[in-house]
């Protein structure tokens, strides 16, 4: 008869798709037993290795099917417990926490999609490390992760150090930040099919279960709108403001308006609007400016609500020969309007802390 021991053992062939580290070495079969030719395994995967527990419960059923001592095998499935990094929402109210090593978090938010909320993001998180700062990017937008593609790293998969309650996600290093993002963990097609207390605990573990080290800021990239990710964000870890990002169009505007309430009610400090597509300067004629969106959204938005319009982006078409297009536009062309424009913004933050402390 197969012992558990050895039903142990046989398990570690299983391995995570990123770390390439067996499941067993990363404390993901909470207990294993075998009795009377059945096989009893409970999975406790961290909620990051969430898209893995088909294929892993499946190679786990295979596995034991090909033991001739094994007649039965039954997967359970164990809660990760969120009591080591704290849990709320839904009505809940806890402490927030800091994260390990990180000084100061801001938040990128947006009434709604298709603004350029996570270019504004990726943007000034790479700034703000041209400048000299540490930094880290959290793609909190679960179910659209877009900072991996932006940046060129869309194939790479972080790995993980430790094991059990100390597993750590290892962010991936590009252009002088470290990331993290949903979109490392799925495959491109794979959609996320959460609801909001799996979507809660996963931001959760990307704030407190990266080994984010020693960093001066850490951007968060929220999904657009006024839901889960940005209830569970702040909720959970101080944040030292947050950046409002619109078009000039009069929906984005009164989308904007919802989101900036929010943080408002939920007494998140706002340091203020980023108003992005604010005009187009031709490659020819960059002394010449067009709104196609229209104009004012951004000074209405900040004026209504006493908070600094702190940057109007442009819309710049790229006329560089032999650059990347998965780089962010502050290291594609960094005399660019808009990579000037970034580096201002970044004048403004710098100032806002600066009055925090």
């Amino acid at each position: 008869m197969l012992t558990d021991q050895e039903a142990l053992k046989a398990l570690s062939s299983i391995k995570d798709s990123g770390s390439n580290r067996s499941v067993v070495e990363l404390g993901w079969i909470d207990q294993v037993t075998v009795e009377s030719n059945k096989a009893v395994v409970r999975l406790k995967l961290p909620n990051y290795a969430q898209s893995q527990r088909d294929r892993i419960a499946s190679e786990i059923k295979r596995l034991f099917e090909g033991i001739d001592q094994i007649s039965e095998v039954q997967i359970e499935l164990s809660n990760t417990s969120q009591n080591e990094i704290g849990h709320a929402g839904h009505g809940e109210v806890a402490s927030l926490q800091k994260i390990s090593g990180v000084k100061n978090v801001i938040a990128v938010s947006s009434g709604k999609g298709g603004v350029g909320k996570s270019t504004v993001a990726v943007n000034l998180a790479c700034a703000l490390s041209q400048k000299g700062y540490q930094v880290g990017l959290l793609d909190a937008d679960i179910y659209g992760p877009n900072t991996p593609i932006m940046l060129g790293v869309s194939d790479k998969t972080p790995e993980v150090e430790d094991s059990g309650p100390d597993q750590k996600i290892i962010p991936i290093e590009v252009c002088g930040i470290g990331m993290v993002s949903m979109g490392f963990l799925i495959d491109e097609n794979q959609p996320v099919i959460w609801r909001g207390p799996m979507l809660n605990g996963i931001i959760r573990q990307f704030l407190y279960q990266a080994s984010w080290g020693e960093r001066d800021f850490l951007i968060v990239d929220l999904p657009p709108g006024t839901g889960d990710a940005q209830l569970s964000l702040a909720q959970a870890v101080p944040i030292n403001g947050v950046l409002i990002v619109t078009t000039p169009q009069k929906v984005s505007l009164q989308d904007s308006r919802r989101g900036l309430a929010m943080f408002k009610q939920m007494n998140v400090p706002i340091f203020g609007v980023v108003e992005n597509m604010s005009f187009f300067v031709p490659p020819d004629q960059p002394e010449k400016k067009y709104q196609l969106f229209g104009e004012g959204g951004g000074k209405i938005l900040s004026e209504q609500n006493n908070v600094p319009l702190l940057a109007r982006l442009p819309l710049e078409m790229n006329d560089l020969d032999g650059i990347k297009e998965d780089l962010p536009i502050v290291f594609q062309n960094p005399n660019s309007i808009s990579a000037k424009a970034f580096h201002k913004l970044v004048l403004s933050i710098e100032h806002l802390i600066e009055k925090q402390i």
